[in-house]
């Protein structure tokens, strides 16, 4: 076993760090190239040897000096070619140039079966393997000085949990960002890498895959005569990346059946069509590059989540667990976790006053190079113990008081769960009915809330904790309240707080269900109302009813019974200020979030309709549905 703190795996989000807006010119590749080409050795299209024969397509930027230096190495789906997106190939540059100027060798390889990398591509589908011959390689070169850190945002990041269970003695720092998609399961979440919410699945990977996976019978490969400086040459001019047709996802997404979604709109053959027959506990997710509770860790790692991320429960949850569970004491001290109130992997666009959706959350700047590459030089570039910087455990940031905040655990250790119950006299149907939230058990006697639940027309997503899905979801916080007059949304409202109250923790949720189908979905949205009557979604969560005993099996539900339901947690920080109120919505959709459950207890996938599902929510004291909000007291 090598020292406890030369086993890590890094994730910095460098590719998503210089994505501007339309509206700012980005940097010209030619003119950072040039910068680079002053400051660093430059080598492109290396074709770096796996144990299997494949040769992955590496570029590889280090400081001019004699002395060893470390590495930030990232692995990516993307292309960073010489002739790929010139936003990209900037931010590859620029990362180089950052990484350089700091004393580290900036190491970026394309995942097999991308680009000019050989081998098939699976999505995470050889990481481990490819990781580990990667780092053996990488640290045997005279330029190295034996310590490497990973680096990058999503997809960039998430191969690395998993090879980071297997302890190369080379990989010494990781700071992961944005990294739920590689997460299998940990905690309540069996999400198999965001693929799944409570057993529905998200359909972010729908529209991902259309541009990503590749069709490997239609794939050029280069003979392995070819050297990298052919390769290098090639790739100014020709990039092997496929020029796919623009989809309207809003639309797109509709098609029934779901399997045939990428085919309805001419995408590449690939790993969709054996990942949606997939079920939540399919042994293939076990079998892939997924990191799994069961496996070790031995990592110090410094964590970043954000609040409107499709990943942030796995993510949170899977930062627990290694600080629980990784390998040894010093192991579990070494693990940091910072929580932004941004977008998937939009760290670095945080503002003076950073708007999310449509709701302003004030100045939620970090200085990310600064706890970067501060964690990288403590970690990397020592000869001794190499311990973490000082640091609070724990940065979060608190949307509606709008300030960062610092504590020794997730959840804070002041924020206590509190027990509300859903209550109505039967008609919390929309916003003008009569549900409410309150602290008191329901009444024995009271009626529950009906609804049905079309599939033929879905509650439409509206904002979310969202990632991937072109243009038919726009993540971020939005006013609900338009939404909510719906009568297939249930909506339950606590009464005005005088004095404001702050949420910061998970948020866990029990209900007491009823339906005339055999299986359907429960939906559940947690809002902040202001005043003046907008209500903005914080998160939301969802349960397929076949799974409400497990992930590991099937079970249908009987007319005229009732269920018990716990869903996938939620998680926030938000103060409420005094006039504001906390709102829980219940619904059976939020399409196209998730897919749409077409309600006949089947495949889901293989179907092209559906039937109209008559759903009841129950809150008695016999059947309390609720849910437990972490409530801070200061």
């Amino acid at each position: 076993m090598k020292s406890r703190f030369v086993s890590i795996a890094l994730i910095l989000l460098f590719f998503g760090s210089y994505t501007l807006t339309a509206q700012t010119p980005g940097p010209d590749p030619a003119a950072v190239l040039q910068q680079l080409n002053q400051v660093a050795i430059v080598e492109q299209k290396v074709m770096m040897p796996m144990r299997d024969g494949v040769r992955l397509a590496t570029d590889i930027y280090r400081p001019r000096t004699d002395k060893p230096v470390p590495i930030l190495f990232s692995k990516t789906p993307y292309n960073f070619n010489s002739w790929g997106d010139g936003e990209q190939r900037a931010g590859t540059y620029q990362a180089a140039l950052d990484a350089v100027k700091r004393g580290y060798a900036y190491v970026v390889q394309n995942e097999r079966g991308k680009f000019f990398s050989e081998g098939n591509w699976e999505i995470l589908g050889a990481p481990t393997t490819d990781g580990y011959d990667a780092f053996t390689w990488m640290s045997k070169q005279p330029w190295s000085n034996g310590k490497i850190g990973t680096v990058g945002c999503s997809s960039t990041a998430e191969w690395q949990m998993a090879v980071a269970a297997l302890d190369h003695p080379a990989h010494a720092a990781m700071v992961a960002q944005g990294f739920g998609a590689g997460v299998g399961r940990v905690g309540n979440f069996m999400e198999q890498g965001n693929w799944y919410r409570g057993g529905a699945q998200q359909m972010l990977f729908t529209a991902w895959l259309y541009g990503t996976q590749v069709d490997a019978n239609a794939r050029p490969l280069f003979p392995k005569t070819a050297t990298s400086e052919d390769l290098a040459r090639i790739s100014r001019f020709y990039d092997l990346a496929p020029e796919m047709p623009k989809v309207d996802w809003a639309q797109g997404l509709r098609h029934l059946p779901v399997q045939d979604i990428l085919k309805n709109v001419d995408g590449q053959k690939g790993y969709y069509d054996q990942m949606v027959i997939r079920k939540p506990n399919d042994p293939a997710w076990y079998k892939g590059g997924l990191y799994h509770d069961n496996m070790p860790f031995g990592v110090p790692t410094f964590w970043f989540a954000s609040w409107y991320d499709v990943s942030t429960g796995p993510n949170l949850a899977l930062f627990n667990h290694v600080r629980k569970n990784a390998i040894d004491q010093p192991t579990r001290d070494a693990q940091y976790l910072v929580i932004a109130p941004t977008l998937h992997c939009a760290y670095k666009r945080a503002t003076a006053n950073t708007v999310v959706g449509e709701r302003s959350v004030g100045d939620a700047r970090l200085d990310y190079d600064a706890l970067t590459y501060g964690w990288f030089d403590a970690l990397l570039k020592t000869d001794g113990s190499n311990t973490p910087p000082t640091m609070p455990r724990v940065r979060f940031f608190t949307m509606g008081s709008n300030k960062w905040q610092t504590a020794d655990s997730w959840p804070p250790a002041n924020a206590h769960p509190t027990p509300y119950y859903l209550s109505s006299g039967g008609r919390a149907n929309s916003l003008y009915g009569d549900g409410k939230l309150t602290t008191s058990l329901p009444a024995a006697n009271e009626k529950p809330d009906a609804f049905a639940y079309d599939p033929a027309y879905p509650v439409p997503s509206y904002g979310g904790n969202v990632c991937c899905t072109g243009n038919a979801v726009q993540g971020g916080s939005f006013d609900q309240h338009q939404m909510e007059t719906r009568q297939d949304i249930l909506v339950y409202t606590t009464e005005s707080f005088a004095d404001g109250v702050e949420l910061s923790g998970n948020i866990e949720t029990t209900l007491y269900v009823g339906s005339d189908a055999k299986d359907t979905d429960f939906t559940v949205k947690l809002i902040d109302v202001y005043p003046d009557g907008r209500a903005y979604n914080l998160d939301e969560t969802i349960l397929r009813a076949r799974y409400r005993e497990g992930f590991d099996k099937e079970v249908m539900m009987e007319n005229g019974k009732v269920y018990k339901l716990t869903l996938s947690p939620m998680a926030t920080s938000n103060f409420f200020a005094p006039g504001h109120r906390i709102r829980i919505e219940v619904s059976s959709s939020n399409f196209p979030r998730f897919e749409r459950n077409l309600n006949t207890g089947g495949n889901n996938y293989d179907e092209s309709k559906g039937i109209v599902a008559h759903n009841q929510v129950f809150h008695t004291g016999k059947y309390p549905s609720q849910v437990v909000l972490p409530l801070v007291r200061k």
